[in-house]
């Protein structure tokens, strides 16, 4: 029987365990489980990661650990009690686990090692502190390495920042919001801000002298120099190197090694050095022979610096070589670094080009603990300590130092009878009293062990020698008495014994006769003669001599010889030996007791650091003098106390309190002395107001504090020898002297007097004072005294004024203080603190004090709180509770108001630039946010009950109101706190929502029924909304332990808000109107939020409005509009989802016992009209989602094209909504300029454009537009239209457009603009003739399954390909973009399955494009660069034909029964447009009969020998080898019995008896049969002319077929008709309309010639898709199309049949170039070898069959073939109802698209995109239009003729006679009243623009284009020769002209 378990709750899984029984739970090691059953050895439970997955597990599986149980029950929550450290890395570690995989998964491959570094160390600390072995501090550091890489590792991965405290996490609940933020200021600010060190320390190592060739060894001195004092600022250190130039110990690397300590913050600066002196030791002379002298010398080297500056951005060990510099003169030397420093060049030169000082150097920061701890390894090794001259900025008590420094400065020696001067050698010694000289105690310098003796370097033939040699002597403090320095000097000869000859001494006892050591100067020392050593033995005879000038005999004379001196520098540095001799008077002052006025006196003159060193003695000597003779030298005593106390304020001192401190509670015993200290303090303070000058007293006032502190322990001491006696008295006396206080505080001065500072100067010692009365007075009194105190301070001072500052800081440092935190004097001093505090903030003056002390009093409340609750006294916790309260609301009605005033003005003001400004600026902010969410916190229901009823009028509490719900929106802003405090963040959204459940009973009744107040109740309802939105409370986001934390702690808050918000609009009854439709966008952002509770409880309020909405207007369209406005905004921001669209239109409810909207719609009256807007919005949706989906792709591709194409059609369409529709022009504009889609970009462009008119309208700004007019928005949107076809190399609908605006311009008489505009046109007529253009591929592709967005959802559409883009190349994009989709490997229409199946399928084949009306493509001479434009754009069908076999196979004969199936699509719109691909609309599937199949093969095929032939003759191919190929297929595949199986199959007797309906077919199979005879024949002609020479034998043996191909047809040569006699017309000029003499061939051009038939399919006129204007007059204006001919080759170009085409096919249509260029340079493979000699060939499809890669065209304008019939099958018909006035020059069809030229030997990629898309507004490159013409009024022009015509005279060699053109008629200018009336003869369009439906007025075209009208006949005769003069005499055709440029 499973039994709930009362101890086992929590454990660990040891083993994996795999749950294959029934209910079991699989777990896997090292899982945590909540145990909730247990059963004969099983437990239930569930793991704790996934706690909504229960099981049954065995329990030996199961290591239980002790826990805490949290709400025992159902919802019980269990709690490790663990180390929270070890708890939070176990939780951390796996949170980072499924991070780190996902850094790899991003490649972020640096951030992911580290990551792993840190988690390893995390958990080998981990480790390390379950051994439980450590001892606290070793445990208190692991903790802390442990936190400090947990919280690198939350920053580095953008988790939340975790307070805490001493290594703990912090729960929230248990401190208070002050305190919280605190410390998390406090951990954000190290993040952001790292501490300064105010102590630095530089780690140098020597690693040897590079390139040294000198043989001998060296010693490097290195110390740190002030250039700017000219000092040194730290002791030696010293290297030996060897010969070789490395340290001479290789093995001791701490002897390479030192460590400059204490340097301070004002040292690391540029001219601070280390300097480096190498002395070489060796020769006097370097390179002298050996046998001149063997004795070595130290002698000057060399000298190499470095700037402290140069390694302040090193963090690391940096290795430097620093040049090394000799000195030009040795006299120079002490100098050389000087001289370098400041680059006096000609006192030192460089030692060698490859001579290099090696070191490596590091500055350290902090204080010699912190190094130790952070580089143990430098100080295990015993590394070299190279110290500072003197004390560092801050001396340590205990620090004990005891060293001589003395420097060799100079010398002044006589020649001595030599001839050149001395070498002069100073030797060192340091001799006691007895003479014996003393070890060990000479230091060249640290890392030297010390010495007996120093020997000085040489410096050669000096005799005024200069060293700045610095020694140390750390002589012991005991041995100072009585000991002397000889300096002894040689001359070093340079003769071959090398003699050191003695010749004089000088010497210098240490200690004078008072006791004092040798003073800190320049010593100039005598020199005595000396000539032997044995002087030496006996020190007393020379002791008695005088050793300087200062201390001859008072005769004067000097001894022995006064022409010789020796300089010598002493400095001291000693924490126990004294130089000064007045302190050693004062503390002998019982010896001589008539100098203690004058030592007293003196003493104030004393350095502070000889005072320091003797402190505790001269406070003894002061209280003992105090004590004795108090009424003779009580003042000056007083007074040198005083001194003292502040000599240690001193920051180089204030480490010395401690010991005053120690001496005060330990080794002070003047128990009388308190009664003069109190009498002396008072006789100050009573002369504070008269004196006139204040310095001395506020000197006194400023040593307050510790004054205070002796007179206390004084009485202590007092009480505790007598009993306590004098209680009264000492009690007496301490009022009286507060009495004095309180009356010198109390005076007010105007302005700034020095009694104001000496206030201040008592005010900043006065909390310290009052906690020291509490030692020796009751808690109260000294509450009371402190009470008072305050309260005589002025309220209100000067602005100016420091009082007020200090005010606050003694008013904090008072509530830092035990008397703040003492309940008892709490009460008596909070009332007098908030009063200033009220004073301060109402003036927004100290605002940052003022919040440090209402967060000081808050957190004091709130820490007592705590304490108490954790109590075991029941009564005790209440009687706090109840005093708490008191407190709290005393704090709340005090300071509510202008607490919340403070935060409004504080956060409105903007943020300081300044970093420590900002950063003060946000602590401002953020401790008075805290402050109120504190307070908030602390009351309790009564207390909000009390506070609100406190107001004594309505206006008051909605003032209240309205403010705290403003500040609560400040507060839950994202920027209020960094993004990574959710903990904050949470906590302050907890006390919001306690907030709004205490406000909402007021708001209810206080502002309802009579009272209501639309202003408060909207705030409310604002702040709900905002709150329910705010991120930290969006727990779908959050990891899944970061969720379960926030629900176990807080619930989800966003579902308590939404239940309070829906309470609150119902009980608005009536007033619900005021709200609609202003709330509806807040709800509705409110409903989107992805939580189901919050959604089934929000959405119900749409019905409410709605039927508030009905009840009183009868609709609800506002909120329609509304919901519908509001909805676009949010869903585009990322909210919402499909769930809650489904929620939203769904009729059963998805969560919960709540009604859908729709059910709630339904049961109404006004169900219809409800439930249509339910299904608009929810379309709507369903659009918005599917464009955000598409947004969110980076790249833009076809999906993203797509939704933004859907929702602008749904704006336009359904919901008539203009600016929507705009906007989302826009964005697709831009997306498709993001692509370089710029043909798309314009059309989408041109959609805006039609919407407006030529008109002078004022337009606001919208989009980045101007304010401008209508006419100058509208001329913006032509020229960056304009631009954009031009880029997209659609120049056709260029031209169309600038014929519009220059009609304007020229309206206008604008000529500059109108000029340009000329000029642009026709610069287009070059590119068009000129550059090269490719033919696009297209693709029909087909999305079935439920799992595409809706708008792709089991469609078909077909698509505009990417330059070069074949089949393969489309299906692997197509694949990309839709990863999860299936490719179909077959053309068939899907299944029904397929369709209705949770996936994805993707079927795509090629298809034709199926050019309509275009009559261009029948015309001849028009040249091919012209026709490729209409073969691709305005396509509105596509096709593509599957082959297949109907009835039996003839296996004799295939082509019997070879039927093709055709599909026609149909698209919606027509390509390209404003999408690269379109839905189809239609699709029609028509059956070819073999007959229709083979006629269409071969009338294809010679129309693509034709081709081949006119450009071989006109030589646009390098080679004839397509032609070669084609011929070759055609004959051999004839040969082989292609043509003979045609006549087989189709000319059979008995074929044409069973078929008597296709005799016309027939007939015209045998005359394509014969006219391709006659073609090939011709083309050989053609092809042995311009055959290469090793091609001859293919022509012989084509030539050989042919006659086998002609024989098998029957035909003979006299059969040919005269038509194929006649070789094509050859047009030498470039023009197909100048006729040249045609050149003789064997076929004549004069002759007839059979022309194609039309195909068999044919297709009606259709229209393209046009967006027209919003606007009724916009949306009837269509165009029309004329013409309908199909082109001449489109029956070739079919697309292979779908079983061929699909997915799985290796082949795709070709990517043709239309150019003048030969067919073998362009990028069309060729057919395979199999292909060109299969006999099959011929069944293949159209872009299957044997041919060239390119669409065969029409002839190039060079050359021309047999001229065929052009027949108008339609003539232009008026248009009915078209008015009059025309809009422009003209219009293109929206569908014109050519993509950019790419010349054939370059890569086939786009042209580089700018950096930035370029708004449509954007103007045309320089050179562009003038914009903005003045003029707009006067009379209208007809227009100006774009095509000027030239005399056909001079362009044809026919008679002039019969080539007179007919002149056109003036065309009269139209007046001001008259409508502008384009003329027949005026500008005609040379392209046409096609619409399906609607006509437009006919507009004759130029001559040059013009096509005769004729009717279709309804055989095909052969076309006659058409002449020159006829064709000109011929009436022009009149041609449609659209009037509307968008309907391009």
């Amino acid at each position: 029987m499973w039994v709930p378990t009362e101890q086992e709750k929590y454990g660990v899984v040891l083993a994996n365990f795999r749950g294959l029984v029934q209910y079991g739970l699989p777990l896997e090691i090292g899982d945590t489980v909540q145990i909730l059953e247990k059963c004969e050895g099983w437990y239930r439970g569930f793991i704790i990661k996934n706690p909504t997955t229960k099981g049954i597990f065995p329990s030996c599986y199961i290591h239980l650990k002790n826990a805490h149980i949290k709400n025992k029950g159902q919802f019980e929550t269990v709690i490790p009690m663990e180390d929270s450290v070890i708890t939070e890395m176990t939780v951390t570690l796996r949170d980072w686990g499924i991070m780190w995989k996902q850094l790899y998964v991003r490649n972020e491959g640096d951030l992911f090692h580290r990551l792993w570094h840190v988690m390893n160390e995390i958990l080998e600390l981990r480790q390390q502190v379950l051994v439980g072995h450590l001892t606290h501090d070793s445990m208190s550091n692991i903790k802390q390495h442990i936190t400090a890489r947990l919280d690198w590792g939350n920053e580095q991965l953008g988790l939340d920042l975790v307070p805490r405290r001493e290594f703990s996490m912090v729960d929230p609940d248990e401190i208070s919001v002050t305190e919280l933020y605190q410390l998390m200021e406090r951990r954000h600010r190290r993040k952001e801000l790292p501490g300064q060190a105010s102590m630095h320390h530089l780690f140098v190592q020597v690693k040897g002298l590079m390139s040294a060739s000198l043989g001998e060894e060296l010693e490097v001195f290195l110390f740190i120099y002030d250039s700017r004092d000219s000092r040194p600022i730290s002791e030696r250190f010293v290297v030996r190197l060897n010969k070789q130039g490395v340290p001479s110990a290789l093995e001791k690397a701490e002897r390479q090694c030192t460590l400059f300590v204490d340097l301070g913050s004002s040292d690391l600066r540029k001219d601070v050095y280390v300097v480096a002196h190498i002395i070489r030791i060796g020769r006097m002379v370097a390179g002298e022979k050996k046998s001149v002298s063997n004795v070595q010398y130290r002698r000057p080297f060399g000298c190499a610096i470095i700037s402290i500056a140069d390694l302040l951005t090193v963090d690391s060990k940096d290795d430097h070589l620093l040049k090394v510099y000799s000195c030009n003169m040795e006299t120079e030397w002490y100098q050389i670094h000087d001289s370098i420093i400041r680059k006096v060049s000609s006192r030192y030169s460089l030692v060698g080009s490859n001579t290099g000082l090696s070191m490596s150097l590091q500055l350290l920061h902090g204080d010699m603990e912190q190094i130790r701890k952070d580089y143990m390894r430098l100080f295990t090794r015993n590394i070299s300590i190279t110290k500072r001259l003197g004390f560092s900025d801050i001396i340590m008590p205990g620090e004990i130092r005891n060293d001589l420094y003395i420097t060799l400065e100079k010398g002044e020696f006589e020649k001595g009878g030599k001839s050149v001067a001395r070498n002069v050698e100073v030797s060192v010694h340091v001799l006691g009293a007895d003479g014996q000289i003393q070890k060990d105690v000479l230091c060249a310098g640290s890392g030297e062990l010390g010495v007996e003796q120093h020997h000085s370097f040489v410096l050669y033939h000096s005799n005024s020698p200069r060293w700045s040699d610095q020694i140390k002597l750390p002589i012991p403090m005991d041995l100072f008495r009585g000991l002397h320095v000889r300096f002894e000097f040689r001359h070093c000869s340079t003769k071959e014994k090398g003699e050191k000859k003695i010749f004089g001494f000088s010497f210098v006892p240490l200690m004078q006769e008072n006791g004092s050591i040798l003073p800190d100067r320049t010593h100039e020392l005598l020199v005595h003669k000396c000539e032997d050593a044995t002087y030496f033995q006996d020190v007393a005879r020379y002791l008695k001599l005088p050793y300087s000038k200062t201390n001859t005999p008072g005769n004067n004379q000097p001894a022995r010889n006064s022409k010789e001196s020796f300089w010598i520098t002493s400095f001291l540095c000693s924490t126990k030996l004294t130089q000064n001799g007045d302190i050693l008077d004062l503390l002998k002052w019982r010896t001589h007791p008539e100098k203690i006025a004058d030592c007293l006196s003196k003493l104030k003159d004393i350095d502070g650091t000889e005072i320091v060193k003797f402190l505790q003695d001269t406070l003894d000597t002061l209280f003992g003098i105090l004590d004795q003779s108090a009424q003779r030298y009580g003042l000056k005593v007083f007074d040198c106390l005083v001194h003292i106390i502040n000599l240690l304020q001193d920051s180089k001192f204030q480490q010395f309190k401690p010991v005053m401190d120690t001496y005060i509670e330990s080794h002070f015993a003047g128990a009388l002395s308190y009664r003069e200290l109190i009498k002396l303090l008072k006789w100050y303070i009573d002369r504070i107001i008269d004196a006139e000058h204040h310095e001395q007293i506020q000197q006194v006032l400023k040593a307050a504090e510790y004054i205070f502190k002796y007179i206390v322990q004084s009485r202590r001491l007092y009480v505790g020898a007598t009993g306590g006696q004098g209680e009264e008295e000492f009690r007496c006396s301490v009022h009286e002297l507060f009495k004095s206080v309180h009356l010198f505080l109390s005076h007010q001065s105007k302005g700034v007097s020095p009694i104001t500072h000496t206030q201040a100067v008592f005010l900043r010692s006065f909390p310290t004072v009052c906690c020291e009365l509490l030692k020796v007075f009751l808690v109260r009194e000294v509450a009371v005294l402190a009470h008072d105190t305050l309260g005589s301070l002025p309220v209100m001072a000067h602005t100016d004024c420091p009082l007020q500052a200090v005010k606050l800081q003694c008013i904090a440092k008072t509530v830092e203080s035990p008397l703040y935190t003492n309940q008892e004097c709490r009460c008596v001093v909070l009332p007098v603190i908030l009063r200033h505090l009220q004073v301060h903030m109402q003036e927004q003056r100290d605002l940052v004090m003022c919040a440090h002390i209402l967060t000081g009093m808050l957190s004091v409340i709130t820490k007592d709180g705590t304490v108490s609750q954790r109590g075991q006294v029941p009564h005790a916790s209440h009687v706090f509770e109840c005093v708490a309260s008191e407190e709290v609301n005393i704090i709340m009605d005090s300071m509510s108001g202008v607490l919340l005033r403070t935060i409004l003005e504080v956060t409105n003001c903007p943020q300081p630039a300044g970093t420590a400004l900002r950063l003060q600026y946000q602590d401002v902010t953020g401790e008075f946010v805290a402050c109120l969410l504190t307070l908030l916190r602390l009351l309790s229901d009564k207390d909000y009950q009390r506070f609100l009823s406190r107001f004594s009028s309505k206006d008051e509490l909605m003032a209240f109101l309205l403010q705290l719900f403003t500040v609560f929106e400040i507060l839950i802003r994202p920027d209020m706190f960094p993004k990574d405090w959710t903990v904050m963040q949470l906590v302050t959204s907890n006390v919001i929502i306690t907030s709004l459940l205490y406000l909402s009973d007021a708001l209810k009744k206080n502002f309802l029924n009579e009272k209501f107040d639309f202003k408060v109740w909207e705030s409310y309802f604002y702040l709900a909304v905002v709150f329910i939105n705010q991120q930290c409370l969006q727990l779908e986001k959050f990891p899944p332990s970061k969720r379960k934390k926030v629900l176990e702690k807080y619930g989800d808050m966003r579902v308590m808000v939404g239940c309070e918000i829906l309470s609150m609009w119902q009980s608005l009854e009536e007033h619900k109107l005021n709200f609609i439709p202003v709330m509806i966008g807040l709800f509705l952002e409110a409903t989107l939020v992805p939580q189901a509770d919050l959604r089934n409880v929000l959405i119900p309020i749409f019905h409410d409005m709605m039927d508030c909405e009905l009840s009183r207007s009868g609709n609800f369209k506002q909120v329609e509009a509304k919901l519908i406005d509001k909805l676009d905004s949010l869903m585009s921001e990322g909210k919402g989802d499909e769930t809650y669209k489904e929620l939203f239109n769904n009729i059963i409810p998805l969560f919960g016992p709540y009604p859908s909207l729709l059910k709630k719609i339904e049961s109404e009256t006004w169900r219809e009209s409800g439930v249509s807007l339910i299904t608009t919005v929810t379309r709507l949706m369903e659009r918005l989602l599917d464009y955000r989906d598409c947004m969110k792709i980076g790249d833009v591709d076809g999906k993203n094209i797509g939704g933004p194409v859907n929702l602008l059609n749904f704006y336009k369409t359904e919901l008539n909504k203009e600016e929507m529709y705009i906007r989302y022009i826009h964005k697709l504009y831009d997306l498709h300029f993001k692509a370089q889609n710029y043909t798309e970009a314009a059309y989408t462009l041109l959609l805006y454009d039609e919407l407006l008119e030529w008109t002078e309208r004022p337009l606001r700004e919208f989009l980045g537009y101007p304010l401008q007019s209508e006419w100058q928005r509208k001329e913006c949107l032509h020229l960056t239209i304009i631009h954009n076809f031009d880029r997209g190399k659609c120049w056709e609908n260029c031209i169309i457009l600038c014929r519009e605006l220059a009609n304007q311009y020229e309206a206008y008489y604008d000529y500059r603009n109108l000029s340009k505009m000329r000029m642009m046109e026709a610069s287009l007529y070059d590119k068009i003739m000129n550059q090269q253009r490719l033919e696009p591929e297209f693709f029909r592709i087909g999305f079935y399954g439920k799992k595409f967005p809706f708008f792709l959802r089991n469609k078909e559409f077909v698509c505009r390909g990417n330059d070069y883009e074949r089949l393969e190349a489309f299906q692997q994009r197509m694949l990309s973009e839709f990863p999860h989709a299936i490719a179909m490997q077959h053309a068939n229409p899907p299944e029904q399955t397929i369709l209705q199946a949770e996936a994805q399928y993707l079927q795509i084949y090629a298809v034709s494009p199926v050019p309509e009306g275009q009559d261009v493509l029948q015309r001849d001479g028009v040249p091919n660069n012209i026709k490729s434009f209409y073969k691709v754009n305005h396509i509105w069908k596509f096709r593509y034909d599957r082959p297949f076999h109907k009835g039996t196979k003839d296996k004799e004969n295939e082509f019997k029964s070879l039927w093709v199936e055709r599909t026609t699509l149909t698209l919606a719109q027509s390509l390209p447009g404003i999408s690269r691909w379109f839905e189809v609309d239609k699709r029609d599937l028509v059956e070819m009969s073999p007959l229709e199949n083979a006629t269409e093969v071969i009338e294809n095929k010679n129309l693509q020998l034709r081709t081949l032939i006119a450009q071989c003759q006109t030589r646009q191919m390098q080679n004839s080898n397509p032609l070669t190929m084609c011929l070759n297929g055609v004959i051999d595949a004839a040969v082989n019995g292609g043509l003979a199986r045609y006549q087989e199959a189709f000319f059979a007797k008995d074929y044409i008896a069973n078929h008597p309906q296709d005799g016309d077919k027939i007939t015209r199979l045998r005359e394509l049969m014969f006219e391709q005879a006659h073609i090939l024949e011709y083309g050989l002609a053609v092809h042995e002319k311009y055959v290469s020479l090793d091609m001859r034998p293919l022509h012989k043996k084509l030539v050989d077929q042919f006659h086998m191909m002609r024989s098998s047809l029957g035909l003979q040569p006299q059969e040919f008709p005269a038509l194929v006699r006649a070789s094509p017309m050859h047009f030498v000029s470039g023009s197909p309309r100048s006729c040249r003499t045609p050149v003789p061939s064997a076929i004549s051009p004069d002759g007839p010639r059979m022309v194609m038939r039309r195909s068999p399919l044919t297709y009606p006129a259709v229209n393209r898709y046009s967006s027209s204007s919003l606007s009724s007059q916009a949306s009837n204006e269509v165009s029309n199309i004329t013409g309908q001919s199909e082109s001449s080759d489109e029956v070739f170009n079919m697309q292979p049949s779908p079983s061929t085409s699909s997915l799985s096919s290796n082949q795709s249509g070709s990517t043709h170039v239309n150019n003048s260029a030969p067919a073998s340079n362009r990028a069309s493979p060729l057919p395979s070898d199999k292909q060109k000699h299969s006999r099959d060939n011929l069944c293949l499809s159209p872009r299957d069959r044997l041919c060239t890669g390119l669409f065969p065209s029409t002839l190039d304008p060079t050359a021309r073939t047999v001229p065929l019939q052009i027949v108008d099958p339609t003539s232009s018909r008026p248009e009915p109802n078209l008015p009059t006035l025309e809009k422009g020059a003209g219009s293109l069809g929206i569908g014109m698209r050519s993509y950019s030229p790419m010349p054939t030997n370059k890569s086939p990629q786009k042209t580089s995109m700018p950096p930035l898309t370029p708004s449509p507004i954007d103007c045309l490159p320089p050179g562009g239009l003038v914009l903005n013409s003045p003029a707009r009024s006067g009379s209208c022009s007809s227009g100006i003729s774009s095509l000027s015509r030239c005399s056909v005279s001079e362009t044809c060699g026919m008679d002039p006679a019969l080539s007179d053109s007919p002149v056109p008629l003036p065309v009269p200018v139209p007046t001001l009243e008259e409508p502008m009336v384009r003329r027949g003869s005026k500008t005609p369009p040379p392209y046409s623009v096609y619409e399906r439906n609607n006509l437009r007025r006919a507009t004759p075209l130029p001559h040059s284009l013009s096509v005769p009208p004729s009717a279709d006949p309804s055989g095909l005769p052969p076309k006659p020769h058409l002449n020159r003069s006829h064709r000109l005499h011929s009436e022009p055709r009149q041609r449609t002209v659209p009037r509307k440029v968008s309907q391009l």
